[in-house]
């Protein structure tokens, strides 16, 4: 059986991969949607950012011991769209699509900040 370091670099690993390749396939989609037209520069501008962000989760993927002190501010970054996008659409302002995004967000929240808590563990 692996010591817990390597557990717990395996569980971030999976993690930050599999956030990376949803947010790959579902943020690009963003530059194809009808963007509201007073807000388009910051909608694209977003689009942009979370597409960095993706490329963030993969660093982080290949040696979550080493960037550990990352793993706190991707929590904030999921949260940061994940409760807007939900209370937004609790309201009738967003649509199902993007309460569902939300939801996603909301779900690599915990599972972030379940590999922060093991890889801080360990590290």
């Amino acid at each position: 059986m692996s010591d817990p370091a390597t557990r717990a670099a395996t569980f971030a690993r999976r993690v930050y991969i599999a956030a990376a390749i949803y947010g790959c396939l579902a943020v690009p989609m963003l530059y194809f949607t009808d963007a509201p037209d007073p807000h388009r520069l910051l909608y694209f501008a977003f689009a942009g950012i979370a597409l960095v962000f993706q490329g963030v989760f993969l660093v982080i993927a290949r040696d979550p011991l080493r960037y550990a002190p990352f793993l706190p501010l991707t929590v904030f970054e999921k949260l940061s769209f994940g409760i807007p996008a939900l209370a937004f659409w609790s309201q009738g302002q967003a649509a199902d699509d993007m309460a569902l995004g939300g939801a996603v967000d909301l779900l690599l929240a915990a599972l972030f900040a379940i590999a922060w808590l093991k890889v801080r563990k360990v590290a």
